[in-house]
């Protein structure tokens, strides 16, 4: 019903920056909310930033300062730019979006496939 699709994962040197995309599309009636969560080898998936629609966007603590979110409601699309990469940030980085199908219905949760990023020299 609803798909997500990210890019823009890769191989980058410490200090560097990626921009992540991530574009949701089908049968889409609003978006609540959309976020980046990332999960690394042999740890729990973890919240790096989300902006509610309308709202006002929230980081991890490790994410502050260096990530910024951003969104094209009219693309529903959400954007992660990193800045200042280090090797702790190295995870698989998944598209989260909170959304609603119809006008009375619930909300639904969708994950993107996951992109990889790896901070390595």
């Amino acid at each position: 019903q609803v798909q997500l699709v990210e890019s823009g994962g890769g191989l980058v040197q410490p200090g560097g920056s990626l921009r992540l995309s991530c574009a949701a599309s089908g049968s889409i009636f609003s978006i609540n909310s959309m976020g980046w969560y990332r999960q690394a080898p042999g740890m729990q998936r973890e919240l790096v930033a989300g902006q509610p629609t309308g709202g006002i966007s929230n980081y991890a603590d490790s994410a502050k300062g260096r990530f910024t979110i951003s969104r094209d409601n009219a693309k529903n699309t959400v954007y992660l730019q990193m800045n200042s990469l280090k090797p702790e940030d190295t995870a698989v980085y998944y598209c989260h979006a909170d959304v609603r199908l119809t006008r009375f219905g619930g909300s639904h949760d969708y994950w993107g496939q996951g992109t990889q990023v790896t901070v390595s020299s």
